[in-house]
Formats: C-alpha cells, sequence, structure tokens
C-alpha cells in the first residue's frame, strides 16, 4: 500500500524529491505547500518539471496541507536564513502526529552538543505527543559525511584523520540566496556574508561532524574553523547573476574536529564558480565537481564519489543525490521510535521502490 505523503518546498532540492513522491507508486501524494505567491494554485506535476497533471494544487496554508493526514512530510522549505521558522514548522508537524524527513533545518541531522538543548527539546517532546519522528540529511553534510565514510571507517584497525571533501565548480547553480546571501559570491573581500560569521560554519557542518565522531566513538574536545576567498579577476556572469570584478569567485573554508591541537574530523569545501580559479586548490574528480572522503589510517583510503544525471549536470545530480536521501527514508522514518533519528539510528535505507528497466 502507498505510503501518503505531503510535501513543503519546491526549490532545488524540493522539486527533484516532489518528482520522486509523484512517480514512484510506493508514495501517494497527498498535498503540497509552498511559499512563493506564483506557483499558488498550480498542479504538483507542473512544479515537479513533470508532464502529468495530480490533481494536487499547491498551497501557502500548512494546516490545510497537514490536514490531508500523510503519515509523513517531506519538509524541504528553505532553512539557511529563516532557521527558527523552520524548526517551528517541523515542531508543528511532528506535533500533528506525522513524521519528518526533509533537507532543513541542516543542524537536525545531529544537533547535539551542536545547538542549545532548548532548542532540541521542542522538537522531542512535539515527537513524543504525535508519536512522529524526523530524519534531516542531504549531502554534505549529509550521506558523504556519515553514511560513506562510517562505512569505511568499519574495515580499518585504526583511524587518525577523516576528512569530508566537496569540490565543485557553482557557476550552474541558481540558487541566488544560497549563492550571493549566504555564500557572499559576487561581494566585496571586505564584507562577511553569514557563512562566514563566526561560529556558523561549526554550526552548519558541526552537526556532521559531531554525529561522524559519535560513530567513530571519538571525543572532541573542540571545533574551529576557517576560510578563504578569491576575487574575480573580471566580470563574468553565472546561473545565478552577475559577479563583478573584484568580487568573491571561489572559496575554501575548513571546519575541524579537534582532539586536542590533532584534526581528528575534517570537513572541506572548494567552491569554485571558475575552474581555472586558484588551480592550488584541490581539484574535482571529474569535471565540475565532485566528493571525496580521505581516511588516513590503517589501512588508508581515499573514495572519490562523482555525481552525474541525464537530467542535468553535477550540481544537478549533487541535488538530486541529497532528495533522494531524504524521500528513500521515509519508510525507515515512518517505522522508527519518536523523536530526532539520525544515520546513526536508522537502518539502511533500502525499502523503496527504486528499479527502473533501461
Amino acid at each position: 500500500m502507498a505510503i501518503r505523503v505531503a510535501h513543503i518546498g519546491t526549490g532545488n532540492v524540493g522539486r527533484i524529491a516532489l518528482s520522486e513522491l509523484i512517480e514512484n507508486p510506493g508514495f501517494e501524494l497527498t498535498g503540497l505547500c509552498v511559499s512563493a505567491d506564483e506557483k499558488v494554485g498550480k498542479d504538483a506535476g507542473e512544479l515537479a518539471g513533470l508532464d502529468v497533471k495530480t490533481g494536487i494544487l499547491a498551497t501557502k496554508d500548512l494546516d490545510a496541507v497537514l490536514a490531508t493526514e500523510p503519515e509523513c512530510a517531506v519538509y524541504c522549505a528553505m532553512g539557511d536564513n529563516r532557521m527558527p521558522q523552520a524548526m517551528e514548522d517541523v515542531r508543528k508537524i511532528l506535533a500533528a502526529g506525522i513524521n519528518v524527513v526533509g533537507s532543513a533545518p541542516v543542524v537536525l541531522q545531529f544537533p547535539w552538543h551542536v545547538m542549545p538543548d532548548k532548542y532540541i527539546q521542542p522538537l522531542e517532546e512535539a515527537g513524543r505527543l504525535g508519536n512522529s519522528s524526523i530524519y534531516i540529511n542531504g549531502v554534505d553534510p549529509g550521506f558523504v559525511t556519515d553514511l560513506v565514510p562510517l562505512a569505511f571507517a568499519s574495515t580499518c584497525q585504526s583511524i587518525e584523520q577523516v576528512r569530508c571533501m566537496e569540490i565543485a565548480d557553482y557557476a550552474t547553480y541558481d540558487g541566488a540566496i544560497v549563492m550571493f546571501d549566504v555564500m557572499g559570491f559576487g561581494k566585496p573581500l571586505d564584507e562577511v556574508p553569514m557563512l562566514f560569521q563566526p561560529g556558523v560554519l561549526g554550526i552548519a557542518w558541526g552537526c556532521g561532524i559531531r554525529q561522524l565522531a559519535a560513530g567513530l566513538n571519538i571525543s572532541l574536545d573542540s571545533i574551529t574553523e576557517s576560510y578563504e576567498r578569491e576575487p574575480a579577476p573580471e566580470a563574468f556572469d553565472v546561473a545565478a547573476g552577475h559577479i563583478p570584478k573584484g568580487g568573491v569567485a571561489a572559496v575554501r573554508f575548513e571546519i575541524k574536529g579537534m582532539v586536542g591541537d590533532h584534526a581528528a574530523i575534517v570537513v572541506e569545501h572548494v567552491t569554485r564558480l571558475r575552474e581555472d580559479l586558484r588551480p592550488d586548490w584541490a581539484q574535482p574528480a571529474q569535471p565540475g565537481g565532485s566528493y571525496r572522503v580521505e581516511i588516513t589510517g590503517e589501512p588508508s583510503y581515499v573514495v572519490d564519489i562523482c555525481p552525474t544525471s541525464k537530467k542535468g549536470d553535477h550540481n544537478y545530480a549533487a541535488i538530486a543525490a541529497g532528495a533522494g536521501r531524504i524521500v528513500n527514508a521515509i519508510p525507515a522514518v515512518i517505522a522508527a521510535p519518536p523523536g530526532i533519528r539520525t544515520t546513526l539510528n536508522l537502518p539502511l535505507v533500502s525499502e523503496v521502490e527504486l528499479f527502473s528497466a533501461p
């Protein structure tokens, strides 16, 4: 019997997640919530980029969507620049007795020791009240910082360091809010964007670092963060907009989980808007972008993950992977005990009907 699922948010991740909910016979879409006025009243199939009519029309009324009595809600609304609202949304959904999988709020991947208990407890209480659970995941932080390194670490006799990397050209990524407001691309070097405000990197990727540390039984003493930026040598355009000469056109940042003065777990991002910028920084394993997990230990590993797609480039493929990670977890999350669930306490996701003959 198909699982009844509601969907919230039709941005870059949400649009792809919605398409799976519509096309996969394992799911029955019950309602769709959006934030943009121009999307209200449109069919879910159109907003998912599919040539189908579902009869499910988009609304801005979250209560109306929850009233359709889904077993689970897929939450893909923006969380980067509206954390309090996103936290309240998922609390409300849980309290209504509806399970949640989502791409935001990112910190809920593993919030312990990352955010104060006063923000965690209302969600745990809502889960107990509604007998519902929540699982937030993605790519990075997501399966590149939990599932993949933990799988390879399980073969090691000893581990000195785990490094998880995203190395990507974002020129084709059209998320203007993330690109300009959050990451600060195109901005002057003397302007510090939201992502590089003190402590933000440590919160955004601290959840992944803390979860990996818990999975490896590593007791961290601190989390440190650092970044560097490169200006554009001349003006050029990308999918999200215009980059002026001298505006930020490449960034590299690291978040480190420290044991004493040793970096035991490292998340590193190298993000360019042109492949010729900062050739001295790490290079991807395939044109455009890839992910890399490096384990230094016995034995040591270098694992390159190269997402590709028939429907788009490396950026589309990575977003599709993040969407698939949460949607495919729906049966496991519904079956899980109430409260915040993580990759550490969910079974390997494999129950959704995914096979499709070419």
